[in-house]
């Protein structure tokens, strides 16, 4: 169960649409490091069509801890394909996250903003001046005209919508939501909505309705100040009687209903596990148009992945673009993958050749796979990873008494025993600051280890020896970068490299040999 947004709003900077953070390693699908490797916040700036706050922060949450149930996934994918495929109701949808961005900054200053002093002027949104009727009616909109549209949009199929649906049309039964619509009532021992105030009709109550004219209490002091006038012997002492009455009457009654009532339901609303879920699910339906925006402006082939069940992770690719870096990229390269029955993928390939795109885009195109969203590829066949993990070369820091080794060696283990059958793992180098013996007998106990677990793993590494003795011993399959010349073709091929074309990378940045004896030379 995700917590719910307003939840975390309530503790962090409300507002804020990056507030989800990854589940420790083993509880979730990715975890803090695996979401640092695969750029997870990029990848959110790519997928985001979302227009509302809290359908982005559905969305980054989404992406920060995706799901790992079939049954969850399928039923996500039926939503998007039913909106893809019947334009009235995503235009109902469309019409009603539209209106929601309108009223939504109201809402949260209302929820979380900050009451000033009388006759001081808001200036940011923050803020909230005056006794705050108007930005109660302001706030409370953006509920009220979503209830409204939700009960006019077309009924939907798929499960996933009926339930997103009915979600906010129960809000509409809610405590919270008469609250909100109707009178309330304030007792000696609580605030009480119309419905309760039926049945304790005999406690004396203060009735609230968010403007400051009350006609009795109005109308009962003017009562009071004519008939007190009748008795004044001029119109000047009926001036010098009448004004102080229209001062003290704005800022008792506006201070009464801001500390009374309008304070105190803001509290009520924050609380309330209804409104939070209300929100959810608006959020919900406004990340479902953002996967359609996204396919429809990334300018490639992209597909919603069809899943399959399976003992220990799978993954065929065809045609797969990274959904960062191919995005508008008429030019980006796609390649094909194929892990059914094989469990280790090695790569070899000099610098710059494309070896850590190709397993990004493997593990990010995985991850919106699980999150219901179209892939970059022009078809794609996989099982649900039950964990994602992505090894990604750290510096050691100073306080490590084992060094990059046992830093790096320390994650491998985490992630061995976090894995399973049904886990893709992404292993950029192996047992680097050791000798090349220790590397490679560290390294094929390590690999043969994962290969036996029985999932996913994929191997980037410069080690052509390390890979010669794992396909000797049928452990994996080799693949390398392609290389024309000196460039890169990004193309993942069939084979081994042999060549690290470091010389290229040196001339590339100005360091090779005959740059360091350049620089020496105009240093004398």
């Amino acid at each position: 169960m995700k917590t719910h947004l307003l939840s975390l709003w309530k503790k962090l900077t409300w507002s804020e649409i990056k507030i989800t953070e990854p589940l420790p390693l083993g509880e979730g699908v990715l975890d803090k490091s695996g979401f640092a490797a695969l750029e997870i916040d990029t990848l959110f700036e790519s997928v985001n069509h979302a227009q509302t706050v809290i359908g982005q922060s559905v969305l980054f949450r989404s992406l920060t801890q995706p799901l790992d149930k079939l049954h969850d996934i399928e039923n996500k994918q039926s939503a998007v394909e039913e909106l893809r495929n019947n334009p009235e109701l995503r235009t109902a949808i469309q019409e009603l996250v539209t209106n929601a961005t309108a009223h939504e900054n109201n809402f949260y200053r209302l929820l979380f903003g900050e009451f000033l002093p009388m006759f001081s002027t808001a200036k940011t949104d923050k803020e909230i001046e005056g006794y705050g009727y108007v930005q109660y009616k302001r706030g409370i909109r953006l509920v009220t005209e979503l209830i409204t549209q939700i009960q006019n949009a077309p009924e939907p199929e798929s499960d996933y919508l009926r339930e997103l649906f009915e979600r906010i049309k129960a809000f509409s039964s809610s405590r919270v939501y008469s609250l909100m619509t109707n009178a309330v009532y304030l007792t000696e021992t609580s605030l009480q909505t119309k419905q309760e105030r039926r049945k304790a009709w005999w406690l004396p109550a203060i009735v609230f309705y968010p403007r400051i004219f009350k006609p009795l209490i109005f109308f009962s002091l003017l009562a009071i100040g004519v008939s007190v006038l009748l008795f004044l012997p001029s119109i000047l002492m009926e001036v010098i009687l009448a004004s102080p009455l229209l001062l003290i009457y704005f800022p008792i009654i506006g201070g009464f209903d801001r500390d009374n009532f309008i304070i105190p339901l803001r509290e009520i609303f924050k609380d309330s596990t209804e409104l939070a879920g209300t929100l959810d699910a608006l959020g919900e339906l406004d990340e479902l148009l953002s996967f359609l925006k996204f396919a429809e402006n990334f300018a490639h082939d992209m597909v919603l992945p069809s899943l399959v069940e399976s003992e220990h992770h799978r993954i065929i690719l065809c045609d797969a673009m990274n959904p960062i870096l191919g995005k508008g990229n008429a030019d980006y390269v796609g390649n094909d993958l194929s892990l059914d029955n094989e469990k280790l993928l090695l790569i070899t390939g000099p610098n710059s050749g494309g070896k850590t795109a190709f397993c990004k885009t493997v593990s990010q195109i995985q991850l919106l796979a699980q999150i219901g969203c179209f892939v970059p590829a022009r078809s794609e066949t996989l099982s649900i990873a039950d964990k994602i993990f992505y090894q990604a070369p750290e510096i050691s820091r100073l306080n490590d008494g084992e060094g990059r080794f046992g830093a790096e060696l320390k994650r491998t283990k985490d992630i061995f025993l976090a894995s399973s059958a049904r886990s893709l793992v992404i292993l950029d180098e192996l047992s680097e600051g050791t000798t090349f013996e220790e590397k490679m007998e560290s390294s094929l106990t390590v690999l043969n280890g994962f290969y036996r677990k029985g999932n996913s793993t994929l191997l980037i590494t410069h080690n052509h020896q390390l890979v010669d003795e794992l396909v000797k011993q049928h452990l994996g399959i080799a693949k390398q970068v392609e290389f024309l010349g000196d460039m890169p073709t990004h193309k993942i091929i069939n084979g081994i490299s042999r060549v690290s074309h470091a010389e290229r990378v040196a001339k590339k940045i100005g360091f090779s040999k005959e740059d360091i004896e350049h620089y020496l030379v105009e240093s004398v």
